[in-house]
């Protein structure tokens, strides 16, 4: 039986195939589709199985990461969409929230909401803050306005009232008479998307999912029958925001989950990867074809944060905390009115992409640099699979970059590799010394495609003294799929004083947020004995507006004594001291279900041979105008022996991706098969 992990890059999609009965591992990559993600998916799976010599009918379990949502929101490719809401709240989503990106900058424009005000309409209803009735629900009046966004050609409704966290009655009861009478549109309401309180997180979220349902639906369906069509006989699971596996049925009805898909997935690999290979503390750096992704892992657990925007629209769901950058190999350098020398954020994508692919690009990218530099192989990439053109590239460069700023080529192209590199460490650091972490006690972690490209330059940029690079490094996102258990997220906001009356309050409402996630598991098909529940609240002192997250102690010895000391210890690591005069108030309570699959095997690998064995050629690589070109022995990563240490200046190829080991750098492969860098 095989196991295979697919993720949807925006240059590449990538596989992993495991022999659950040898352990064997396969990898593969294939350009994306962007027009139709699914066709990559398909023509990349049935090329892999017929190299490997697999059949279709012996897959037993698939996955994949996506970034179909993302992209439809970033460029707004969404459906029509229509809001109800409660009356006198028509505008929550344009008044926003007061802070902005820029506080002294008049330049900055908020973004225009995704649904506009004509197919904002109210109805009449009303809940109080606890969920009672205020008003009750005018069904006339839903239908009469659900008539109306029919007529305005809406394709999507979402429906958020006042305080239906506490009480989904109305917003059920509201989505029957839509579903009545305009039956074609895909319906999302707020107390099925997020149970939460703050209004415009909570409505933003929801018309977020409404935006991106009916296009994800058709893609996921598109996918099930092209995978029908290959005769897979299982169904395919895709990797969500917090690293767990959801069905497509539930991708369908709760497509906002899928935002951070594909980078989730490389988050806890790299987590697994760094606890096998007893390095816990990580810093990954995925650098794919568009966008560099990192995130902070202490003591083998990802960081988590539920607050998030997409091109400042807020996204409220519980996610794996991931700083994402538009800075990728396909990242276009351009100069600026000014006369400086930008990369990014535009990116060549898959089509054109960069010039030195063949595919029609007309601008210079970073991969174009790296290829003139020729830390890349000015051959052929892809164990040869695909040629490049080094002259094209060079040409591209020369004239948009190197002639107008008067330099050399190979300077031009370094000063882009420069700039990248400092987009790169800008955003190391934003997550990791912003947050009171130091640098020097983690380990970069790179993969992507053009990870290890950069990251040692990046590592020396930041102080990071060592680099961990797993195999196949640019397949590292489809291989956490298969390192990811299925789980899902259930939030509800209770607001209830952490004292004797409140303690009895949250038994009560974890058993049912248990039973919930209980219920959600047996439709994913789980076997009871591989389930398990994590339950954590958000807390605060009351009178304040920021929560911390704690986990709720455990109903057979924890206690409220045992809350309360938790949370304390919490605060005073986040702020350094406590408030004993003030009163505890849990504000959320948060429940992860999670269903245990088979893993793949991170057994030790043993290289046995000898260096020379792995030497391809020594190229000239060149190093900046400190160095200038140097001689550097070029190696095949799948023959370096293990635990040789090896000096740089060196290059290390494989089929997904290269690895640049710097002229002051030292590099060996450990027992798990990672190689490690000494910067």
């Amino acid at each position: 039986m095989y196991r295979i992990g697919i993720d949807v890059g925006g240059t590449f999609t990538d596989f992993v195939m495991l022999n659950a009965e040898d352990g064997h591992v396969a990898y593969y990559k294939r350009s994306s589709s962007p027009h139709d993600p699914s066709e990559a998916i398909a023509l990349g799976l049935a090329e892999f199985l017929e190299v490997e010599n697999v059949s279709a009918g012996s897959i037993g379990f698939l996955g994949h990461g996506t970034t179909v949502a993302t992209n439809m929101i970033i460029e707004r490719r969404g459906v029509s969409t229509g809001l109800l809401t409660t009356k006198g709240f028509r505008d929550v989503l344009a008044i926003g929230r007061q802070s902005r990106p820029g506080l002294y900058d008049y330049r900055v424009r908020k973004p225009d909401p995704l649904v506009p005000r004509r197919n904002r309409l109210e109805v009449d209803e009303r809940l109080a803050a606890d969920g009672s009735v205020l008003s009750p629900l005018d069904e006339a009046d839903v239908a009469e306005q659900a008539r109306k966004l029919k007529e305005a050609g809406v394709e999507s409704i979402a429906i958020c009232f006042l305080h239906s966290y506490r009480n989904a009655a109305h917003e059920r009861a509201a989505r029957r008479v839509v579903e009545k009478v305009f039956p074609e549109a895909y319906v999302s309401i707020s107390s099925q998307v997020l149970p939460e309180f703050r209004e415009y997180e909570r409505t933003s979220t929801t018309v977020l999912n409404a935006y991106i349902g009916p296009k994800m639906r058709g893609y996921t369906r598109q996918l099930r029958s092209r995978l029908e069509e290959l005769k897979v006989p299982v169904q395919p699971m895709t990797i969500h925001s917090n690293g767990g596996l959801l069905s497509l049925d539930t991708v369908e009805e709760l497509p906002v989950l899928t935002c951070l898909s594909g980078p989730a997935a490389g988050v806890v690999g790299a987590a697994a990867l760094g606890l096998v290979s007893g390095i816990p503390n990580l810093i990954t750096f995925d650098v794919g074809g568009t966008s560099t992704d990192v995130s902070l892992i202490a003591d083998g657990k990802p960081s988590y944060t539920s607050k998030r925007e997409i091109t400042h629209l807020p996204l409220k769901m519980p996610m794996i905390d991931i700083h994402v950058i538009g800075a990728g190999g396909g990242s276009i350098a351009w100069i600026d009115h000014a006369g400086a020398l930008k990369v990014g954020p535009q990116s060549a994508g898959a089509y054109p992409g960069p010039v030195a692919y063949g595919h029609g690009g007309t601008q210079p990218t970073l991969t174009d640099a790296q290829i003139v530099l020729q830390r890349l192989n000015p051959v052929a990439i892809l164990n040869g699979r695909m040629a490049v053109d080094r002259e094209g590239a060079w040409a591209v460069i020369k004239e948009k970059i190197a002639d107008p700023l008067g330099m050399s080529v190979e300077d031009a192209a370094f000063g882009m590799v420069r700039i990248a590199i400092a987009n790169m460490s800008r955003a190391i650091r934003s997550i990791s010394i912003e947050h009171g972490h130091d640098l020097a006690d983690f380990t970069l972690a790179s993969f992507g495609g053009a990870g290890p490209l950069h990251s040692s330059d990046a590592a020396i940029e930041c102080g990071i003294k060592q680099i961990l690079v797993p195999q196949e490094p640019g397949t590292m996102c489809a291989r956490g799929i298969l390192l990811s258990d299925i789980s899902r997220d259930f939030v509800r906001t209770e607001m209830t004083l952490a004292n004797p009356t409140g303690w009895g309050r949250l038994r009560s409402l974890f058993a049912e947020m248990v039973a919930e996630g209980d219920a959600w598991l047996t439709r994913e098909n789980v076997e009871r004995p591989l389930r398990s529940f994590d339950c954590v609240v958000e807390a605060r002192y009351k009178g304040q507006n920021h929560e911390i997250r704690i986990p709720m102690p455990s109903e057979d010895s924890g206690d409220l004594d045992e809350l309360l000391a938790t949370y304390r210890d919490a605060y005073r690591a986040e702020y350094g001291n406590v408030i004993s005069t003030r009163p505890v108030e849990v504000v959320n309570c948060r429940v992860r279900a999670s269903g245990a699959v088979p893993k793949a095997d991170l057994a030790p690998v043993r290289q046995e041979g000898e260096l020379d064995d792995a030497l391809i050629e020594r190229r000239q690589v060149y190093f900046g105008p400190d160095v200038g070109w140097r001689e550097a022995r070029v190696f095949a990563r799948a023959k370096l022996p293990g635990d040789e240490r090896i000096e740089g200046p060196a290059i290390v190829e494989e089929m997904s991706s290269t690895t640049v080991i710097l002229p002051s750098q030292t590099f060996h492969v450990d027992a798990i098969g990672n190689m490690i860098i000494a910067c």
